[in-house]
């Protein structure tokens, strides 16, 4: 079967069912998070758990949150952003950069 015989269906336009603004909440210290995905409107978005959009202002800090289960990507839109885990694991990801 040739790939023109089937489609993906991401080739075909969709319909948009629902919209749903993501509110500012602030999340620990100089920190604003816009989270879309993960909203009690938006549960069915297998395999997806949260999306977020966060700003940051010094001096920034996140509450203590557990990572176990899941693979957490962040894509850095403008500026830089250093984060440490437990293990002393460090890292700084910049503009147009992708960790995860």
């Amino acid at each position: 079967m040739s790939g023109s015989d089937h489609s993906s269906g991401f080739d075909q336009p969709r319909l948009v069912v629902k919209k749903v603004l993501a509110k500012p909440q602030r999340e620990g210290e100089g920190v604003v998070v816009r989270r879309s995905i993960g909203m009690s409107e938006l549960k069915n978005l297998d395999p997806f758990l949260m999306l977020d959009e966060f700003t940051v202002a010094p001096p920034a800090s996140f509450p203590d949150h557990p990572y176990r289960g899941f693979e957490i990507v962040t894509y850095m839109l403008q500026g830089a952003f250093t984060h440490q885990d437990f293990a002393g694991h460090k890292g700084t990801i910049r503009t147009r950069m992708c960790s995860g």
